[in-house]
């Protein structure tokens, strides 16, 4: 296969012949064409938005020249458009954009090429970075899809770890697109010279990938174009809404259907973790557990407790949790290992291999071959970018956790600065549209005076009202942990009990909902 790549601009003076810029090739060659949009002057700090104007119509004249170049030859042609989209660098001028305006251009792009050349193939083609599936634009504009090892884009954006050549970055960037099941294609780079590349590195990444396919067969599904709307009708259910509530301040409330209890090694040992759950169930709610397999920050930490899970090393503890949460005449919503997406290293199971994860969270889950009936596995990413990439498999899962809090950015200080409720919910949730599961928000909170954090909730009630999908909501009730939070003094979430009223009226109903979008501006 032959790989150009042409660089197209945007014009209007479509006198202007437009050069393709391919040489003339022999009749059957496959050609990859890597197809690159860029603004007027090549700069990537113009203010053009080159996937908004493909949309509007800029490109369509280089689009029906290509295309009828194609359709007059005998190349079997593959077109690459905008790739690497999903890095956060700052190579191309596509990059750092809402998923959405890059997958609208890609299906408009693709949409065109379908009927103007219906023979050429169309290639998605992401660098192979997490967060790549948020950019998905449809099994139907897709025949191909792409990855790169050693990337120009990756050499910038260095938050993961596992680095983008070599085999473990192969295996992990084939891991990442496996769950569209299209054929992939593994370009390689500068960094990454094709007299670098080893066969065997493909061959044993297949054959790891391979051994998953079973599971991660039943979870395939096609991706939602647009979450469902809301219908008020009588047959609406509200979401369970509960709190994680220590001080206590919020738990005898009506409202309250259940609690959120974290629980860890010594917890489960010392059986501070047994009287907290009976107090729950002795008040009638229900319970979400989430189980920190770990002994806490001040203690020596197992940096491979994923694969010490596996070999068996705390069946004593697992046996010890599903004893006491089995058969209680409550809901448990089992919550492992959590936030394990995140590139940190607050807990020894984030930063770790996704397989690696995956087969610990199928371990815990299917421990009890038979598992209680009023147990209910909740696996709990926090909704970061590249989520998707530790899915454990529809067999395992009965609800999808995410987490939302109002500050985008750990160093962010100021309570106006938080994103609505809203906004990120939109951003979380859509990561999740390959799997479909109920979304259970185990944790969400924001930081602020009363009136600002009524106005947030406000519009956290509306967004739920209008998500079906959202099972259940939980507040976090309580200044989050100082050691997560370095120097800043970690954020308060608490709120008043007659917010957390306010709020539980307006989600179920008995308080007339605010206009969608809340002006947050209006709180000081």
């Amino acid at each position: 296969m032959h790989h150009y790549a042409v660089r197209w601009h945007p014009t209007t003076a479509y006198s202007i012949p437009i050069k393709t810029e391919l040489p003339a090739l022999p009749p059957k060659h496959s050609v990859l064409l890597t197809i690159e949009l860029w603004p007027e002057k090549d700069l990537l700090t113009a203010p053009n938005d080159v996937m908004q104007e493909l949309t509007q119509g800029a490109f369509d004249q280089h689009i029906e020249q290509l295309c009828a170049r194609i359709a007059a030859q005998q190349n079997t042609y593959y077109l690459r458009l905008n790739p690497e989209m999903e890095v956060p660098a700052k190579v191309y001028p596509w990059q750092n954009q809402a998923p959405k305006s890059f997958s609208n251009a890609y299906r408009y792009f693709a949409q065109r090429c379908r009927k103007l050349a219906p023979q050429a193939k169309l290639v998605w083609g992401p660098a192979g970075y997490p967060g790549d599936l948020e950019f998905w634009p449809g099994s139907d504009v897709v025949d191909m899809v792409s990855i790169t090892l050693g990337s120009a884009s990756e050499a910038q954006a260095q938050a993961y770890p596992g680095g983008s050549t070599g085999p473990a970055a192969l295996l992990r960037k084939l891991h990442r697109v496996a769950i569209v099941e299209k054929p992939v294609l593994i370009l390689g780079s500068p960094a990454v010279p094709q007299q670098s590349f080893r066969q065997e590195w493909g061959l044993a990444a297949a054959k790891e990938i391979r051994a998953h396919q079973q599971w991660m067969a039943q979870s395939l599904r096609t991706i939602r174009k647009t979450l469902p709307a809301l219908s008020t009708s009588q047959g609406w259910t509200p979401p369970v809404l509960g709190v994680f509530d220590p001080n206590r301040r919020l738990v005898d409330q009506p409202a309250v259907q259940v609690e959120h209890l974290f629980a860890k090694w010594h917890t489960l040992r010392n059986g501070e973790f047994k009287r907290e759950f009976q107090a729950v169930i002795s008040r009638h709610h229900d319970v979400i557990v989430t189980m920190e397999p770990w002994d806490g920050p001040d203690q020596p930490m197992d940096k491979d407790v994923l694969a010490n899970t596996l070999r068996g090393r705390y069946d004593t503890q697992l046996k010890a949790m599903y004893a006491l949460i089995s058969n209680v005449g409550q809901t448990v919503y089992l919550r492992w290992a959590h936030e394990m997406e995140i590139p940190i290293t607050r807990y020894p199971w984030q930063s770790q291999n996704p397989l690696t994860y995956i087969k610990a969270y199928r371990y815990v889950a299917q421990f009890n071959q038979e598992r209680a009936p009023n147990i209910r596995m909740v696996w709990g990413p926090a909704g970061d970018r590249g989520s998707l990439d530790f899915w454990p498999g529809d067999d395992v899962v009965d609800y999808i956790s995410i987490a939302i809090y109002g500050l985008p950015d750990k160093n962010i200080t100021d309570h106006k600065q938080q994103e609505t409720f809203r906004d990120i919910f939109l951003r979380k949730t859509r990561r999740m549209a390959f799997v479909h599961k109920p979304i259970f928000i185990t944790e969400f909170g924001v930081k602020g005076p009363d009136d600002f954090q009524q106005q947030w909730l406000k519009d956290a009630a509306q967004t739920l009202r209008e998500h079906p999908e959202v099972a259940g909501a939980n507040y976090f009730n309580l200044q989050d942990s100082p050691k997560a939070w370095g120097e800043i003094e970690a954020p308060d979430w608490s709120i008043t009990p007659a917010a957390f009223s306010q709020f539980a009226a307006l989600l179920h109903g008995s308080a007339p909902p605010p206009a969608a979008g809340s002006n947050l501006a209006k709180a000081n």
